[in-house]
């Protein structure tokens, strides 16, 4: 069975596309199964895996609505070694649309049902606002992907997620978990951000990964060339800490593991 990560902050402009695409392929390099569902009408996920969104005679649109099977609609991105649930501009129509059918929060976990066996990792872009999108997000995870910015206003954004990801727990997915919290475009001359950095470990301890995400120019310029740094630039600074990332994140899954398999031993 898969892992499943919604990666997610109702905050925009804080690398959640970027970290989803760059975490997916990193896991790709570590031989592992990986699905990147976009759940963002942007598509830019869709266009940074090298997929053209304009192009799509089916979406993620269309398995929401129930109107086709997930794995006919999914692509597979040559650049980056992963499959793709895509989407494009019809998504923002699936906000009103799915008010009007039933089980509108878990459609996406049914959904994804079929391709479970498939992966060893889904991982979900989600969008940067708390709508039916991110509520089928959050109900068909197991665990949240935060990323963010060290500054200010991103901490106010947190306490929001906090909440939203507690109302989920009590009324749609209990197991719902936050898996970890990722600093991104970092700098750690800016004295706001080692302040925010320290606050963050201070509050959330393990959970905020070892693993921050530099500022850097070839993270930015390889989506307009629909790839992950690793196969735009592989020795870019933004390449290494998304694999640094990949790393960690299995260890940790490791570790969950063997303490599972310790408690049911005892």
């Amino acid at each position: 069975m898969s892992k499943i990560y919604a990666i997610t902050n109702q905050k925009g402009g804080v690398g959640k596309t970027t970290t989803c695409v760059n975490l997916a392929a990193s896991l790709v390099a570590t031989k592992k199964r990986v699905l990147l569902v976009d759940l963002d009408p942007q598509g830019n996920a869709t266009m940074g895996s090298g997929i053209d969104k304009n192009e799509l005679e089916e979406s993620v649109y269309d398995v929401l609505l129930g109107e086709a099977k997930l794995l006919d609609v999914l692509q597979h991105s040559e650049s980056g070694g992963y499959d793709v649930l895509p989407a494009n501009g019809d998504l923002t129509a699936a906000e009103v649309r799915l008010l009007e059918l039933s089980e509108k929060e878990t459609r996406l976990r049914s959904a994804l049902k079929e391709a479970q066996a498939r992966y060893d990792f889904i991982l979900i872009d989600c969008p940067p606002s708390l709508n039916m999108l991110t509520v089928n997000a959050l109900s068909a995870c197991q665990s949240v992907i935060i990323p963010m910015q060290c500054e200010y206003y991103a901490l106010e954004g947190l306490s929001a997620l906090m909440q939203t990801i507690q109302q989920i727990t009590e009324v749609l997915n209990p197991k719902l978990a936050i898996e970890g919290i990722l600093r991104t475009m970092h700098d750690p001359r800016n004295s706001l951000t080692v302040d925010v950095s320290a606050q963050l470990t201070e509050y959330f301890g393990d959970k905020v990964y070892r693993t921050c995400i530099p500022r850097n120019v070839r993270l930015a310029e390889a989506p307009s060339f629909g790839q992950p740094a690793l196969a735009y630039d592989n020795q870019s600074k933004g390449a290494i800490a998304y694999l640094a990332l990949a790393g960690e994140i299995l260890r940790r899954d490791e570790a969950h593991i063997k303490q599972l398999a310790n408690t049911n031993a005892q």
